[in-house]
């Protein structure tokens, strides 16, 4: 659980000598043709066809695009939504809303309504139901309640929607294709991962569950590529340094009793365990002439397992004991690296090509409180991506731009263009005077 410091939005790190264009990936079990190349050695020679005849991504954002352009100015966009109801600042069904009838506009406008649904004299029945997919697009629990981030999102006009279209095919176009077999996918600003392998020459969608990553504004997580190798049963935590000084020392000056419920324990340069709490170790690891490690627990901040793929950021992906947080829509609550809400299902993807690896043998070494390491037979690429629009089941999908990611790259671009075009007057100006 380290603790990386922001970073700017550099292109995906080569760390295996190639680049995989997460956001063919991130769209379930669509594929873009072509995104998933075709390796002899490792991948059925009908698996490229196979996916060069799935629904191109690329085609399903551009046709998204054409519809979000065409949407520029509309009429239901052109007047606010009234404020939410008071006190409460949220709208709940049954409840009467001075909004109603633009609300239904904007969501027949979206797809996200039948065409000719008549808006209800209060917030009921198919309008409810029109919310509940307009949040499922756009990365909100479908609950039907109209709250500050519902709301938000509803009066995002179509041309800024059409713009993070933009940028997601300008993200597509500037990733070349990967060869493997299998694949996990972390889309950071979606909180999600997804496991992907070949099956029967066809590229499927093996896993997908919600993950927490890096806090926005102090520990981002790091985007990269890098290769799953190993696996941690009951693992222990060591303590980054920076966590250590920054928040675990300060608690623990407070609060000695901490020591003890956390299951810490003082661990030697020489990598000697020392037992006992005492203010003189606390100074060492002040000094940096001692860690702090947390013993294999119920509390242990990695939870029962940890999936490593060794990165220059340390970053992993993990269990966690706090798994509420899963329930939240926004979920950067990481030190930078990634918890996961499913960490059985996760380890049996992991683990497919182990057989003797079965669930019970996962489910044991994951309680035994004993840390043991398995080493992959076939290591295979984790990608950590950022795509802030997608078409998952041939629906479009937006997601919060997270770490102003997006607002960089539309800066980096327009000045792009500024600069081609001063260019390009300037070469005309030349050329007059000639």
């Amino acid at each position: 659980m380290p603790t990386p410091s922001p970073t700017r939005p550099t292109p995906i790190r080569r760390l295996l000598g190639r680049l995989l264009p997460a956001i063919c990936l991130v769209s379930g079990l669509t594929i873009a043709g072509g995104c998933l190349a075709n390796s002899a050695a490792e991948v059925p020679a009908e698996a490229a066809t196979a996916s060069a005849a799935a629904l191109p991504q690329e085609a399903e954002l551009r046709a998204a695009l054409a519809r979000y352009r065409e949407l520029a100015g509309h009429p239901a966009w052109q007047t606010e939504l009234p404020p939410l109801p008071r006190p409460e600042g949220k709208l709940t069904p049954g409840q009467a809303y001075a909004g109603l009838r633009l609300l239904s506009e904007r969501l027949t406008v979206l797809n996200d309504l039948p065409a000719g649904s008549v808006p209800p004299a209060r917030y009921e029945g198919a309008l409810v139901d029109g919310i509940k997919s307009f949040q499922a697009r756009h990365g909100l629990t479908p609950d039907g309640v109209i709250g500050k981030g519902t709301f938000e999102q509803l009066s995002v006009a179509p041309e800024a929607r059409a713009r993070q279209l933009e940028l997601a095919l300008e993200r597509l176009r500037s990733a070349p294709p990967v060869q493997a077999p299998r694949t996990i996918v972390v889309n950071v600003p979606e909180f999600r991962l997804r496991a992907y392998e070949v099956r029967n020459g066809r590229v499927e969608l093996a896993a997908a569950m919600n993950v927490i990553v890096g806090n926005a504004r102090k520990t981002r997580t790091p985007l990269f590529e890098a290769e799953m190798q190993y696996v941690e049963f009951s693992p222990y935590w060591n303590v980054p340094p920076s966590i250590a000084r920054g928040e675990t020392l300060p608690r623990l000056r407070r609060e000695p009793g901490y020591f003890d419920q956390q299951g810490f324990e003082f661990v030697g340069s020489d990598g000697r365990v020392v037992g006992g709490f005492s203010e003189a170790h606390l100074d060492a690891v002040q000094r940096g002439q001692m860690r702090i490690r947390q013993r294999p627990s119920a509390r242990n901040a990695l939870g029962d397992i940890k999936f490593v793929f060794p990165n220059p950021d340390n970053i992993y992906l993990h269990h966690t004991p706090t798994p509420q947080l899963f329930k939240k829509d926004r979920r950067d609550f990481s030190h930078g690296c990634i918890r996961v809400e499913e960490p059985l299902v996760l380890a049996k993807f992991v683990l497919a090509d182990e057989p003797e690896w079965t669930e019970e043998r996962i489910v044991q070494a994951m309680t035994r409180g004993r840390s043991a390491t398995l080493r992959l037979r076939e290591p295979f690429p984790v990608v950590i991506a950022y795509v802030t629009a997608a078409v998952i089941d041939g629906r479009v999908h937006f997601f919060p731009d997270l770490y102003g990611y997006d607002k960089e790259l539309d800066a980096a671009l327009r000045q792009k263009t500024l600069a081609i075009q001063t260019s390009h007057r300037e070469k005309l100006g030349a050329e007059s005077n000639n």
